[in-house]
């Protein structure tokens, strides 16, 4: 590489100097921004940081952080939590998502307007999301009951997160409703990308919605697909925002997921220490779910 440099003319050299002297800031505010803080919570990960001490002194214990958490019931719980959640948001998202996608992708009158009614979700900030929904689902004075109540469905108020599964099922269904609109607009870009002409070929063959649905739409929009099922499950690993909101992780410890565990151990019991290692472990388990969904990727691609 530095023979290549040299062999650069000197307009050539200028050039790339003007272009690392234009990118140094950024490179500069991305360091002290994402990498500082990334390597210190590693660091705070080996070391003993436990607020609560007044005579901590910080010590390196290495990877012992890491043990105590995995040995911890409470680390494996908010895991399982994790787990289901991931596996009700993530699968009932994009059923949904490509329903929609496929319903909007035909040309309708007020198609625009349906659009924009279905995206309105996806623009509210989250932690509104979660204040709306838990005034929507309070048992006293809720939207949810009181409607229930005037269409004769229910006869008493249901206190609809006093139940861990339920509480969990619940939220899994408030993440829905605020994500599937971002995995439908994706989808919907990759069906208005395939061509007309394969649905006219199906159809002259008789084949019917559902063998045209498995044989030509699904395998052409197979890359898009794999690529939201792994934003979604990457996202719904380190939910926080609509937890902390709705239910703070209740009931009976029924909705803490890893990032509410890890919120908990670090801001609540104030021990720097295994917070940060149980965000480095949530980290690891991304990565892994994202080779695991390029490995598929791949694989399918390749086919």
């Amino acid at each position: 590489m530095v023979t290549s440099l040299r062999n650069l003319t000197p307009g050539r050299k200028q050039d790339l100097r003007l272009a690392a002297a234009l990118a140094a800031p950024a490179v500069i505010i991305m360091l002290v921004v994402a990498a500082f803080p990334i390597v210190r919570s590693f660091w705070i990960s080996l070391t003993t940081y436990d607020l609560k001490d007044a005579s901590d002194s910080h010590a390196f214990v290495g990877f012992a952080n890491y043990l105590t958490n995995l040995s911890d019931p409470g680390f494996w719980h908010s895991l399982r939590v994790t787990a289901l959640f991931v596996v009700i948001a993530v699968t009932t998202e994009i059923v949904l998502a490509l329903a929609l996608a496929l319903f909007l992708d035909r040309p309708f009158r007020g198609q625009g307007f349906m659009k924009i009614l279905v995206l309105l979700p996806w623009a509210i900030p989250p932690v509104v999301s979660g204040v709306m929904w838990k005034w929507i689902l309070n048992p006293s004075y809720g939207a949810a009951n009181g409607l229930l109540s005037q269409l004769g469905i229910i006869d008493s108020y249901i206190i609809w997160l006093g139940e861990p599964m339920r509480a969990l099922f619940l939220v899994a269904m408030v993440d829905v409703w605020k994500e599937t609109p971002f995995i439908m607009l994706i989808i919907l870009a990759a069906l208005q990308s395939v061509p007309k002409e394969l649905y006219e070929a199906a159809k002259v063959d008789g084949a019917s919605a559902w063998k045209t649905l498995s044989n030509v739409t699904l395998p052409l929009i197979r890359p898009t697909l794999f690529v939201v099922i792994s934003l979604r499950t990457i996202w719904a690993l380190k939910s926080f925002d609509l937890i902390y909101t709705i239910t703070s992780g209740g009931p009976s410890e029924g909705t803490t997921v890893l990032g509410y565990y890890a919120y908990l151990e670090s801001f609540v019991r104030l021990r720097l220490d295994r917070g940060a290692s149980v965000s480095f472990i949530m980290a690891a388990i991304v990565m892994v779910v994202v080779l695991l969904y390029q490995r598929a990727l791949y694989r399918e691609v390749a086919r």
